[in-house]
């Protein structure tokens, strides 16, 4: 029988072992045989660990920043990002996304730029902001899914004598690794104070199942807003069917729809996949693991999620991220409602995509 032990070396042959691993090191060179385990590990270990961040801990913050740090230029937004503890020393939710508070006080006006990123705008609650897209303003309401596809002048004005706070979502991360990033200024006016009750994009792009046959087939998705009635609306028909006896939902009580480009079908943003999640009262779901992170947030209602080994009891507002092949399970009494975002887009597009479920008993 062959043995599968290492051969015992020499005195001699180490020395000359080590003196070959130093000459590696002076030309700035690995052997594979030394970092396979790091480098092909089983199954994916992410730096980025299961985290919470408490409604309630981050609006009063956000508060203080609205108190002591003007918005203008240089910093451009009062923006918190969420910085995950599994990589110290970076502002990142996870190794590819970005996710942050933003607060603007009353009557300020956030000033405009562009950038390579892809961004998105989610609204808890509140209203009285009006982002403007390439010149469109876009009002931005509880529920409210709000795109600023990468390179699209931005800027935000807040109309009324009350502050409001959302979350940002962005790819800088991933942006950043492959070096991909560039920055504008914009005018230091807004584009316009106008405060229309649906944007000219909604007009043209945001009639469901219609096709503007004139509007040009533009990269990014033409609809900067996706409307909370629409949202709440299709959730609903979802749940209801499904206790009608009809398909629809993804797993018993758990209905879901994604926020897609009107234009092609495909995600509403190149590299962030957006989706809204309601469970019925009293649902279970089954234990996911998907290659890719995401970051979700509360929207609506409570439960308990399990990420990874931590169990977290979580209500409206709250936001948590999951590393890439965390088990990600959700248990609710009373009902809930999350929005998620993840780097699904990216993983698909290389190939990489990958999805395992667990019943759970």
């Amino acid at each position: 029988m062959t043995s599968t032990r290492s051969p015992e070396i020499t005195p001699e042959e180490q020395t000359r072992l080590d003196e070959l691993y130093a000459a590696f090191d002076a030309a700035h060179m690995k052997p594979l045989w030394t970092q396979i385990g790091g480098l092909m590990p089983t199954s994916p270990r992410p730096d980025s660990v299961p985290m919470l961040w408490r409604w309630s801990t981050l609006l009063p913050l956000a508060e203080r920043a609205g108190e002591l740090v003007p918005v203008g230029r240089g910093g451009e937004r009062r923006a918190i990002a969420l910085a995950n503890p599994g990589m110290p020393g970076t502002p990142y939710a996870t190794p590819t996304l970005w996710a942050a508070i933003q607060y603007l006080g009353p009557r300020e006006e956030a000033p405009s730029h562009r950038h390579t990123q892809t961004a998105f705008r989610f609204v808890v609650e509140g209203e009285g902001v009006w982002t403007n897209v390439e010149g469109d303003p876009v009002a931005m309401r509880r529920g409210d899914l709000l795109l600023t596809p990468g390179m699209h002048f931005h800027e935000h004005h807040n109309t009324t004598d009350h502050p409001m706070a959302w979350i940002d979502g962005l790819d800088i991360p991933l942006v950043r690794q492959i070096d991909a990033g560039f920055f504008e200024f914009g005018p230091d006016e807004p584009a316009t104070r106008e405060t229309p009750d649906t944007s000219r994009n909604e007009r043209l792009w945001g009639h469901p199942g219609l096709t503007p046959v004139g509007a040009p087939a533009p990269k990014a998705s033409p609809l900067m807003a996706y409307r909370w009635k629409h949202t709440d609306a299709a959730l609903t028909a979802q749940l209801e069917l499904e206790a009608e006896g009809h398909p629809g939902v993804v797993e018993p009580g758990h209905a879901v729809v994604r926020f897609t480009n009107p234009a092609t079908a495909g995600d509403c943003l190149s590299t962030m996949r957006c989706e809204m999640h309601r469970l019925r009262a009293g649902t279970r779901t089954a234990l996911t693991r998907t290659a890719g992170s995401s970051v979700w947030q509360v929207f609506e209602g409570c439960g308990v999620v399990t990420v990874g080994e931590e169990r977290y009891e979580v209500g409206k507002g709250d936001l948590f991220a999951v590393p890439s092949w965390a088990g990600l399970a959700f248990d609710t009494d009373d009902g809930l409602d999350a929005f998620r975002f993840s780097d699904d887009p990216v993983f698909e597009a290389l190939g990489l995509a990958r999805t395992a479920r667990e019943d759970r008993t």
